[in-house]
């Protein structure tokens, strides 16, 4: 049976409900006794301007009402907690307790509509498989053994899968999670990536789930395409084409070099600049090129000859950051360049050349100095061919958007089909282009 949930995302920035007062009572500071349990459970009633009562009051119902024994509820809420809050311990029982917390805070609607509705809807969900895949989760865990099967959490995972199955499967998988980081139980990538796609379906907000969860990352390696958006050159320069001038040029890279995404290892952005830079540092491309492309890249944002510097010292620059980083998040990292995909050169060029009349009538420079976008476009084509075709590609979409160049439909196919062959992430091409389609 399908079911509409709430858009979470669009009200809390993370956990919400039971599993964010299990995580406020593991966080505490100080000795938790009911007085301080109320407290807390008030803290996270009152997150988004009071709206997160419903949340915890939905869970707390969920629980009372359903078939889970107390002695499951009982180990969950200790192994959440990280046995901080032993709730059989404090006069009464574990359902005992869930009836005060539903005192103050029963089930009921929500009265008010999210200010980001719109841009993340609730979502419908199946609810026969979600709870499938959330038990499939909790098995993954057990079959590793470990801290989440180890006494006195022996029946942990009996006690989780019953509270998806009888209770909630959305409140079994914040507990899990809680679990999770409250022991410390690392979880391979795989997993971590199926742990986030159940985060994208019940429109969480993203931290809920990587936010202290410990993942056995896969080593650096620059040639796994793993970002779901821009990266490297490209999207280090998109960085230059706001308001970044609040900070000097070297804030902003420093957190260029620091920008994995989510589902990336640290050090990944670094080392897919590092590779970009060294690309064009080791190519024949001119150094005026390689200021040509940087400049339409960055809409001119930061143009480095007014900064008194040129092609080649900048993207120096740019790599002695890469490799501070790296040394200080991923020092077994060693720094290399994979081959290039010359075999796909043609077709960007093709695509390049099919732009040329659109490029020819604009120009780069909300900014700084004008460029021509037959300079630019002519740079980048010199890259394609002398450096790397992968770079020059994303040279090219980004320049394809810094000038909104309108695209047809089959050009636009033709840019998704490359993006593909290329590994780029799904919303990388779309995010840049999609809006200056042409549809007949």
């Amino acid at each position: 049976m399908a079911r509409q949930r709430e858009a979470y995302g669009a009200f809390y920035e993370g956990d919400f409900g039971l599993s964010a007062l299990a995580a406020r009572i593991h966080a505490s500071a100080e000795p938790v006794d009911p007085p301080m349990f109320l407290s807390l459970a008030a803290d996270v009633a009152g997150l988004c301007e009071g709206e997160g009562a419903v949340e915890l009051g939905t869970d707390v119902r969920l629980l009372l009402d359903s078939a889970v024994p107390d002695e499951a509820l009982r180990t969950v809420w200790r192994a959440a907690t990280g046995g901080r809050f032993d709730l059989a311990e404090h006069g009464t029982d574990v359902r005992g307790w869930l009836r005060r917390l539903a005192e103050p805070y029963p089930a009921r609607v929500r009265e008010t509509t999210p200010r980001h509705w719109s841009l993340r809807p609730p979502p419908v969900i199946d609810e026969a498989g979600l709870r499938a895949d959330v038990v499939t989760e909790i098995r993954a865990s057990a079959a590793e053994g470990g801290a989440f099967t180890a006494p006195p959490f022996a029946g942990l995972p009996g006690a989780l899968e019953a509270i998806a199955e009888e209770a909630d499967a959305d409140l079994a998988l914040r507990l899990y999670l809680r679990v999770l980081k409250a022991r410390r139980i690392a979880v391979g990538k795989a997993q971590f990536d199926r742990l986030m796609a159940l985060d994208e379906r019940l429109a969480y907000p993203g931290p809920l789930v990587y936010d202290d969860l410990a993942v056995r990352w896969p080593p650096v390696d620059p040639a796994r395409r793993d970002a779901e958006g821009d990266f490297g050159l490209t999207a280090l320069a998109s960085r230059f084409a706001g308001p970044w001038y609040a900070d000097t040029p070297r804030d902003v890279l420093e957190r260029a070099v620091a920008d994995d995404e989510a589902g990336q290892t640290p050090g990944t952005a670094a080392a897919v600049l590092l590779q970009d830079a060294l690309r064009l540092l080791e190519s024949p491309v001119p150094t005026g090129t390689i200021a040509t492309v940087w400049g339409a890249a960055s809409e001119q944002g930061y143009d480095i000859e007014v900064a008194g510097t040129d092609g080649r010292e900048w993207l120096r620059t740019v790599a002695a950051a890469c490799r501070d980083h790296l040394a200080r998040v991923a020092p077994a990292y060693e720094p290399r360049t994979a081959p290039v995909r010359a075999e796909l050169a043609d077709a960007v060029l093709d695509v390049l050349r099919e732009s040329a009349p659109e490029l020819a009538r604009r120009t780069v420079s909300p900014h700084a100095r004008p460029l021509p976008g037959t300079v630019a476009a002519e740079a980048v084509a010199r890259v394609v061919s002398e450096a790397d075709p992968d770079l020059g590609f994303r040279l090219l979409v980004r320049l394809l958007a810094v000038l909104a160049v309108p695209l047809t439909e089959e050009r636009y196919a033709r840019c998704r089909e490359l993006g593909e062959r290329f590994g780029y992430g799904a919303w990388h091409v779309p995010e840049a282009v999609e809006r200056f389609v042409r549809y007949e």
